[in-house]
């Protein structure tokens, strides 16, 4: 089985990634999804706020897909569902596994890595008390009602403040249970500030900042939960505690890219956002092998994603034809107040015309510059009003102010003018 692309997940970055190759050029293009449908995420995301950018209209996450979905099917582009990828090698050889035709390899020209994120779970925060039942992840709670059609529960205490906590604050609240609270270790929210007002304030829920969990009882299904505020090194501060009665403790607590296969190859990761190392092709550190979407940096915005997966799909249909140009790399740096920054490193021959930079900041600003320097020379500046690390920033810088750099590009944050 050979191809010129094997794309490894068919959610919203796989789908735009295989679409953009096929368009350019790329004849003989596999997508391979374990689950039973295309789509990922998408399709249990049933809320509006999708697509303003990429479609300019609001769309529900299955509807976004869906789009995609069609595009896909007007092409000759290949699917394989069902099927699961035990592995890949440097030479670019996958091996699948599915019910219908066994084990298989496939010997792909180039590889894009597209396989998304999973949540952290009770156990990777280390939560204490008992073991009852009524402890979900947030993302199953919503394939629960918006999918599978059952109701997690009715009394609810939602840990963490990230978008799926909130939006799932108010799925809940809408299909009638009591949500008591949602509860923030750090004293900002992790979720987009349109998700505060929408999914909070608009339903009188109440958030409890600078708060954990600190206690979890039950005995075959929760009854309590406990939490208290934190002091400055997240530790918790005896006497504030306050006990909740509930049936059901939801927790969004972070994302994790999904790089099992991506280590076990020897892909070169990043400490910081547990995803991949990736230069402005969106190439990782193996030739050929290229990666996007939540599998890099966990994003914000699908059309984030759509705009990075297009940029892998170009850049794999270039090396498939021979016309890929690489030149040295440079580093960019996490400079100043900046928690990450992808690419994380940059070939100025590589850029056709611009360089489109993503980056999450490390606490929440207001009037700041988001400068770039070489050997403390500023080559760029942007103003920002407002930053967050809950939002995702992006800059594009022009290859002309990028030519003829020595050393590494260093992106801080800075007082404002």
């Amino acid at each position: 089985m050979k191809y010129d692309l094997v794309v490894i997940g068919g959610g919203p970055a796989g789908l735009a990634a295989a679409y953009e190759a096929y368009n350019n050029g790329v004849e003989k293009v596999l997508i391979i999804e374990r689950d039973m449908e295309l789509g990922g995420i998408l399709n249990q995301c049933i809320h509006n706020g999708f697509g303003l950018h990429t479609f300019k209209e609001e769309l529900t996450g299955p509807e976004y897909a869906q789009r995609f979905i069609n595009m896909i099917k007007e092409t000759n582009i290949e699917v394989m569902l069902n099927a699961m990828v035990l592995d890949i090698e440097k030479n670019k050889t996958v091996h699948v596994i599915n019910s219908e035709d066994g084990y298989m390899e496939i010997q792909a020209k180039a590889i894009i890595l597209s396989m998304g994120c999973r949540e952290r779970t009770r156990g990777a925060i280390n939560i204490p008390g008992d073991r009852p039942s009524g402890i979900f992840n947030a993302g199953s709670a919503q394939r629960y009602i918006n999918i599978e059609g059952y109701m997690p529960g009715k009394e609810v205490v939602i840990l963490g403040s990230g978008d799926i906590g909130l939006i799932m604050a108010r799925r809940m609240s809408l299909e009638g249970a009591k949500v008591k609270a949602v509860v923030e270790l750090m004293p900002y929210s992790n979720g987009l500030n349109r998700n505060i007002v929408q999914c909070l304030d608009d339903y009188d829920i109440p958030l409890y900042l600078s708060h954990t969990v600190i206690d979890v009882k039950g005995k075959e299904r929760l009854e309590k939960v406990v939490i208290a505020k934190v002091d400055e090194k997240r530790k918790p501060i005896k006497g504030t505690e306050i006990e909740f009665d509930c049936d059901t403790l939801l927790l969004s607590v972070g994302l994790i890219p999904e790089n099992e296969l991506s280590n076990k190859v020897g892909i070169i990761g990043d400490k910081r956002t547990n995803g991949l190392i990736v230069n402005e092709s969106m190439e990782t550190s193996i030739e050929g092998i290229f990666a996007c979407g939540n599998v890099v940096h966990v994003h914000d915005l699908v059309d984030f994603v759509t705009e990075e997966a297009k940029q892998a799909g170009y850049s794999a249909a270039k090396y498939i034809k021979d016309t890929l140009v690489r030149g040295e790399d440079i580093n960019i740096i996490n400079g100043k107040n900046i928690n990450y920054t992808v690419p994380q490193k940059v070939s100025i021959e590589g850029i056709e015309d611009k360089l489109r930079i993503f980056m999450r900041v490390n606490n929440v600003y207001k009037d700041k510059d988001i400068t770039v320097k070489n050997e403390d020379k500023v080559i760029a500046k942007f103003k920002r009003k407002h930053l967050a690390p809950s939002e995702m920033e992006q800059i594009l810088l022009n290859k002309s102010i990028l030519e003829n750099l020595s050393g590494a590009i260093v992106i801080s944050l800075e007082d404002g003018e």
